[in-house]
């Protein structure tokens, strides 16, 4: 049908397109099938939770393999999550906390990794995630943990020290920060409202486009713009999603000092995760007064072999000018090597914390 009239030939294509249409719907009702049967032999196997990071991770990476059709893997890699997320809400309704109102990083970061299905609850506080997944009001959280620019989520590290919750899955998401505001100009704006880590990402583009602007700290960014949003001269700092959920216009776009900001974010769940031989293990321990305490401590990763890929001390709660060791490892907490590891630790320390083991998360482009 290379040649004839054009309308013609752009009707006929679309034909084929509905016919395609067609056969996706029937295999996507075949594949909800077989969901509802794996969820009925997991049942009969008393599985507590239906939900697999590692499997849904295999799937990912299996369909985004280069060559593949034109397609792009970011394309291929959202269209799966939205039908995985769909297959899932068949077996076990997911139910996912995060750090809200809506239009923060975090929901953006738990719908990336839970898509469109699940049934979301946004947390007024990163202590309120927690408490509802202790509680079982929700199945999962999602909160920050880290930035690339500013370090720890102190309120995170503190709710995973302080909760028996465990990190099932992490992700890493590109931060961009705008300025929303309803003033006209720069010089129009009086205040500006974030939360913490968002102020301190953007302190440089704060200091030179609005000095003397007092700063004012909110539970979220989200919840900054909602202060923006009442305020003829304040600004926020936060997502062009939020500001568009909420009508408040975007003055400047990637204010943030390091074009390269990411945040990394945790699931937090009741059960880490299955080994998968690419797995990260992160665990909290604090230590007895002593020269070389430290030192010996670490040993124990050492003599096994084990890597280190981050280690940072944090004031414990319970001792004056006592610390908190928080450290992630390249392993699983069931490797042969990083058990034994975990052993001499446990001689060597006062306390030792297991935070949970999950796959590394690698991106796809």
């Amino acid at each position: 049908m290379s040649g004839g009239d054009p309308g013609e030939r752009l009707d006929a294509l679309r034909g084929e397109i509905d016919a395609l249409d067609d056969g996706i719907l029937d295999l996507l009702q075949r594949r909800a099938g077989k969901a509802l049967e794996v969820a009925r032999v997991k049942e009969a196997e008393g599985r507590a939770s239906f939900y697999d990071p590692e499997r849904e991770r295999r799937i990912v990476e299996r369909l985004t393999r280069p060559g593949s059709g034109p397609l792009s893997a970011s394309a291929v890699r959202s269209v799966f999550r939205e039908i995985i997320s769909a297959c899932l809400s068949l077996q076990q309704p997911l139910r996912v906390a995060y750090l809200g109102p809506e239009g923060t990083f975090s929901q953006l970061a738990a719908r990336r990794l839970f898509g469109q299905a699940a049934a979301y609850w946004d947390a007024t506080t990163i202590e309120g995630v927690f408490d509802a997944v202790a509680r079982g009001d929700a199945s999962r959280g999602v909160v920050p943990v880290e930035n690339s620019a500013e370090g720890p989520v102190l309120m995170t590290v503190r709710a995973l020290l302080q909760n028996d919750l465990l990190i099932e899955r992490e992700m890493v998401l590109e931060v961009t920060h705008c300025l929303l505001t309803r003033a006209s100009s720069l010089p129009s704006i009086a205040r500006v409202y974030s939360h913490p880590q968002a102020l301190a990402q953007c302190g440089l583009w704060l200091q030179r486009n609005l000095p003397g602007v007092p700063a004012i700290q909110t539970s979220s960014t989200s919840a900054a713009v909602l202060d923006a949003l009442g305020d003829p001269a304040g600004a926020a700092l936060g997502s062009k999603l939020a500001g568009d959920l909420y009508g408040l216009a975007t003055l400047c776009e990637n204010v943030q000092d390091n074009h390269d900001n990411a945040t990394r974010f945790l699931v937090i769940g009741k059960h880490d995760a299955r080994p998968t031989g690419d797995d990260k293990t992160t665990l909290a321990f604090r230590l007895d007064d002593g020269p070389g305490a430290l030192r010996r401590a670490l040993g124990a990763f050492e003599e096994e072999g084990i890597s280190l890929s981050r280690i940072e001390s944090h004031p414990s709660r319970e001792k004056a000018w006592g610390y908190v060791f928080l450290c992630d490892l390249l392993g699983h907490r069931e490797d042969a090597r990083v058990s034994a590891a975990l052993e001499r630790l446990r001689e060597r320390a006062e306390w030792v914390k297991m935070l949970g083991s999950y796959p590394r998360f690698k991106k796809v482009s």
